[in-house]
């Protein structure tokens, strides 16, 4: 994957280098916006990047499962939306990642680390779930809008 993100930036450099600052923030932030669109729609899906399904949930004791449930909510539901998701671009960069106190759980669930349920309450260790990354829809995604931006661009 790192070969292929190598690649995508040597083809590139030498198209964005053409551009005003700008015109590179306005495709930051469109590449960024299609990005996240993507990211939103593969957590609702429940898949990690390389499209394999994310670790299902622990099952509870007996004790304390509620009668009558049938099925559980799919995970990550609120931390996908844009107020938690959030992209950030200027004429070097451009990046999606989670803001304020939902990054503590995405990095959490993100890495597969130990964290408490509550605080002061048992620590448990959470299977690793890939919320954001890279893969070769996404490349494709990045490619094709950069390729859509150069070419509106031209006569």
């Amino acid at each position: 994957m790192s070969e292929d993100l190598r690649a995508l930036e040597q083809w590139v450099e030498p198209l964005l280098a053409r551009l005003q600052p700008a015109d590179r923030v306005r495709l930051a932030r469109r590449v960024g916006t299609q990005l996240r669109r993507a990211e939103q729609r593969r957590i609702a899906a429940q898949r990690n990047p390389d499209g394999s399904a994310y670790a299902p949930r622990r099952k509870p004791s007996p004790a304390r499962q509620k009668a009558g449930r049938i099925k559980r909510a799919a995970m990550f539901a609120k931390l996908r939306q844009a107020k938690h998701l959030r992209v950030r671009a200027d004429a070097q960069q451009v990046s999606v990642g989670f803001v304020g106190r939902v990054s503590r759980i995405a990095t959490v669930h993100q890495e597969g680390r130990t964290d408490s349920v509550i605080r002061g309450g048992p620590r448990v260790r959470y299977e690793q779930r890939r919320l954001l990354g890279f893969s070769d829809s996404s490349l494709a995604l990045v490619r094709d809008a950069i390729m859509d931006h150069l070419t509106a661009g031209m006569p």
